[in-house]
């Protein structure tokens, strides 16, 4: 800092810093510290905005540049809150295995599981021969699959699913089990019968295949479907 022509100063002599100097002064060196030890593309809390401020998220607070958020994470108010975190954690017993962004233990790390690609699959067209009704019949290998995991079934919209554009006509069924990659298949957006016999799911423990049958419902049964007075199709 330069100290001269500062009131009360003689000349080639230092004088009083004003209080707006110092805090400059004081954030420039929190800044320049924090530069050798914080990789900002690493600091879990740090968050660049859409107006293009930045946020810690553990403070909740803005800052107008890099800069001054790093010295903030030097400041009392950020360092509380980390030591008050990984006590938090550590009561709750997470984070024993991972080491704090800033030095602090606690933070707790996802575990990334490695997938192993995709399982094996047959798909097979199948007819109720009383009901007149189509389905499928899906069979599945899963021979790595994690010992005690039993593979999960769920329909998805097309809006839900983030690889095509949605569709109104197509639905899918996705299957997952660690750990393989999980599987979506691409179905005709008609209404599936849940009902007993119909639609079932089953995993085999010995030769590790899973299988999963649906039916779909017939037109008659989705038009008419909640319609009071009508009973529905027996299977």
């Amino acid at each position: 800092m330069d100290y001269q022509n500062r009131a009360g100063s003689k000349f080639g002599g230092g004088g009083v810093a004003s209080q707006s100097a110092s805090n400059a002064d004081r954030r420039e060196r929190l800044r320049k510290l924090a530069l050798e030890s914080i990789d900002l593309d690493k600091d879990p809390y740090f968050f660049k905005n859409h107006v293009g401020s930045f946020e810690c998220r553990l403070c909740l607070t803005v800052h107008q540049n890099d800069g001054s958020y790093l010295a903030h994470t030097q400041g009392r108010k950020h360092q509380t809150n980390l030591a008050r975190r990984a006590a938090r954690e550590q009561r709750e017993g997470k984070g024993q295995d991972a080491a704090g962004m800033h030095g602090f233990a606690g933070v707790q790390v996802k575990k990334q599981l490695i997938k192993i690609g995709r399982p094996g699959y047959k798909i097979t067209k199948i007819q109720d021969p009383l009901t007149r009704q189509q389905g499928l019949l899906f069979q599945l290998l899963y021979q790595e699959i994690t010992p005690g995991v039993v593979p999960r079934v769920r329909f998805m919209s097309a809006y839900e699913q983030k690889i095509e554009e949605p569709d109104n006509n197509y639905q899918y069924l996705v299957v997952a089990a660690e750990p393989y990659q999980t599987c979506g298949f691409k179905l005709q957006a008609k209404e599936i019968d849940r009902r007993e016999g119909q639609y079932w799911t089953w995993f085999d423990e010995d030769s590790k295949e899973f299988w999963v049958q649906i039916m779909f419902k017939t037109e008659r049964e989705e038009r008419f479907s909640g319609v009071p007075g009508l009973a529905p199709m027996q299977a």
